[in-house]
């Protein structure tokens, strides 16, 4: 175990976490006990992970978990192989995932795990060697009915799938429910990969009839073409939108008119990012994100709107794809100036969603077709968006006018509050 506090006090995304949830708290008058438990998490392990290297010596990684609340069910999130994973990071999304089951009314707690690793400077070998390591040392602390990992920055349905066999060689029988984010053939479900970023485009579908616009036609953003970014250019440009920009870590590219998804995905299975692709012109991330566009859908990292660049914001509608992506700054000042900008525990909660049905297929041995897990996924996310809505419009004030990451964190609140009463857990 790991006393985590001094550590969470520094991490500027977790006092960010807590300035949301002190905001909300406040808003709708929630008990203060119930604030002062959520404010720190229930569980924080940080684990050694010793690995023998390709060339015989053993390199020895950080490893962490931070399970923050399971009043609602079992706790659930991702983990996360990246240079930076610090336990002040991870706690802080392992509340986010709290808030975001919360307002997704999924039965689940929240938690988050990672460990501090570049992977892309590792062999198969060395990544299989950290996984099966790290989840030997977590094995006491999950499973199907304690807790339960997922894919996140940095991992894959591998990652799951080497999870899940060592999980189930140590329990002396097979587990399926350990993980989610799983390959179909051994327990995971349809309609996964893409689920993160499909709930960003209905959401944004959503957004957008508030103003009485449809999708068809809007014009679309996207900063990080990755694992949700991909997911959100797809599914969108099928439902007729129009994608004039999108960039990763090696800049972007621009057409007016719209770029063609399908060929580009053509063109990046041999070039691997979007850089140089015929018919758009180059620009930089910071000049995607300052475009006059109906919808900009951040979808790589933390805080890439700030200060410094949230005046330079023309986005009618902002749908954060990504964990954080505006400061709690950023956020005020744009929500002030009549952007609608949805927040994270909302926008990109279709992952946890379609987690959620891996889960309760590998319960019950039952799995539903792709077209089934989409359905599903689209009427949990389009009543999470009314949620949010008509509570922004009922509380709503001169301040606060549809300021929707209040509303949807107060929606969590409201829903945990009342679990938390009725167990006990609020004097």
């Amino acid at each position: 175990m790991y006393e985590a506090n001094d550590e969470l006090l520094r991490s500027h995304l977790y006092m960010n976490v807590i300035n949301s949830l002190e905001k909300a708290g406040e808003h709708i008058t929630i008990n203060r006990n119930v604030l002062e438990r959520l404010k720190k998490p229930r569980r924080a392990i940080r684990v050694s992970i010793p690995v023998r290297m390709d060339d015989e010596r053993v390199e020895v990684f950080n490893g962490y978990r931070v399970q923050h609340n399971h009043t609602l069910g079992p706790f659930k999130g991702g983990i996360r192989y990246h240079a930076s994973v610090s336990m002040g990071e991870v706690a802080a999304l392992a509340s986010l995932m709290t808030y975001k089951n919360s307002l997704l009314n999924l039965p689940l707690g929240g938690a988050k795990g990672g460990v501090q690793v570049d992977p892309s400077v590792l062999s198969k070998v060395e990544l299989e060697a950290l996984t099966r390591r790290f989840t030997s040392e977590l094995s006491p602390f999950i499973g199907p009915d304690k807790d339960i990992p997922a894919p996140d920055v940095g991992t894959d349905s591998e990652t799951m799938a080497w999870m899940l066999d060592t999980f189930s060689l140590e329990s002396g029988f097979s587990q399926t429910g350990v993980v989610t984010g799983k390959p179909v053939e051994i327990g995971g479900s349809r309609g996964r990969d893409s689920a993160t970023g499909l709930g960003v485009v209905y959401i944004a579908e959503k957004t957008l009839e508030t103003m009485d616009r449809s999708l068809s036609g809007a014009s679309i953003a996207i900063q990080g073409f990755g694992k949700v970014g991909m997911h959100v250019g797809i599914e969108a440009h099928a439902l007729g939108a129009k994608i004039v920009a999108i960039s990763d870590v090696k800049g972007g590219i621009y057409n007016p008119n719209g770029i063609h998804i399908s060929e580009l995905l053509r063109y990046m299975k041999k070039n691997k990012f979007v850089k140089d692709f015929p018919e758009t012109t180059p620009i930089s991330n910071e000049e995607l994100l300052s475009l006059d566009v109906d919808v900009l859908c951040p979808c790589a990292l933390d805080a890439v709107i700030h200060e410094k660049n949230m005046h330079n914001i023309r986005a009618k509608i902002i749908v954060e794809g990504a964990n954080g992506p505006l400061t709690p700054e950023a956020s005020e000042h744009l929500t002030r100036s009549n952007v609608l900008v949805v927040p994270d525990i909302l926008a990109n909660g279709g992952g946890v969603v379609v987690s959620y049905f891996e889960w309760i297929q590998d319960i019950g041995w039952l799995f539903w077709s792709e077209q089934e897990v989409r359905n599903r996924l689209k009427e949990i996310m389009t009543n999470s968006f009314k949620k949010v809505w008509n509570f922004s419009r009922t509380y709503q004030s001169k301040e606060n006018k549809y300021n929707l990451r209040l509303s949807a964190m107060s929606v969590a609140l409201l829903r945990l509050e009342k679990a938390m009463k009725l167990r006990g857990q609020a004097w």
